[in-house]
């Protein structure tokens, strides 16, 4: 297979995957997004005789035009432009958690710092504010008071681009000092982990500390379904249990299309990289059929 693999940097989890890639024989063309232009009628980037072309761009921005791009020039990519552009957003993303039955938190978006107010209000305090794109626990807050409220949003309200003007407000759930992160393909759990920390935020990017977990049932049925919601692919499934660690309740907060798993790969048994190219090779087959 001749692979191309779209990015904008190369961190540990491109390298993880192109060393898989490579050592299984598989051709590897690496595509920066930021040496290239993307027309109407064609790229300046090699894309002929390409299988499929792996999005793994830093950027948000970068990954849903190039994508777009790529998909109009009948280039299979993965993932799709269509799921990029619901998991790149997060209240499209709740919409689509929602609409398709799967357990997620509380959710309003306002538009204005007054009904924006009204809403966090509505929840009660602590509620949670967060960036309706963006990744990393980056933005998030925790909203303890009415005084807290009034100043975040006031920041918001000064701050430049748009995207800051859509105020995308949750409910505070209560989690047992941790999440977890799925990696899946098409709905498949390639392998688990929780990540948990003192501070509200579990991220590993915020310094959670990260362990291999075991998914019950309830949670791979939960992934598998969310999956299909935002038009399945390669990704980072986000769970919090509600009601503790044995009560086997969980609620979805988020899918990721771009997902990072060197954290992952660091904490299970199972190869997360030889795992996802076990599923990459199956796409070219599937899509002459």
């Amino acid at each position: 297979m001749n692979i191309g693999i779209l990015y904008s940097r190369i961190r540990q989890d491109e390298k993880l995957l192109l060393n898989e890639l490579r050592d299984r024989g598989h051709e590897v063309t690496k595509i920066d997004v930021r040496d290239h232009q993307f027309g109407l009628d064609g790229t300046t980037a090699e894309i002929d005789g390409l299988d499929l072309v792996v999005d793994r761009c830093l950027s948000t921005s970068r990954s849903l035009y190039a994508t777009r791009f790529l998909d109009h020039y009948d280039v299979s990519v993965i993932n799709s432009p269509e799921t990029a552009d619901v998991c790149a957003d997060k209240a499209k993303n709740s919409l689509a958690l929602d609409a398709a039955g799967v357990p997620t938190p509380k959710t309003k978006v306002a538009f204005t710092v007054d009904s924006a107010m009204a809403a966090i209000e509505s929840f009660g305090y602590p509620c949670v504010l967060k960036p309706v794109v963006g990744s990393w626990g980056r933005l998030m807050a925790k909203i303890d008071s009415k005084t807290a409220a009034e100043a975040i949003l006031e920041h918001k309200k000064v701050l430049g681009h748009y995207e800051h003007k859509v105020f995308y407000i949750q409910e505070f759930v209560e989690k047992p000092g941790r999440d977890i992160r799925v990696v899946a393909t098409d709905g498949e759990p390639v392998a688990a982990m929780t990540r948990s920390s003192d501070h509200w935020l579990t991220n590993a990017a915020k310094g959670g500390n990260t362990a291999g977990f075991e998914l019950d049932a309830t949670a791979r049925e939960l992934v598998k379904t969310a999956s299909e919601a935002v038009g399945g692919g390669l990704l980072g499934v986000d769970l919090m249990e509600v009601g503790g660690e044995e009560s086997g309740e969980y609620t979805v907060h988020e899918i990721n299309h771009t997902v990072e798993f060197k954290a992952l790969n660091s904490c299970v048994e199972t190869d997360v990289p030889a795992t996802v190219v076990d599923w990459l090779e199956t796409k070219p087959t599937e899509k002459q059929q």
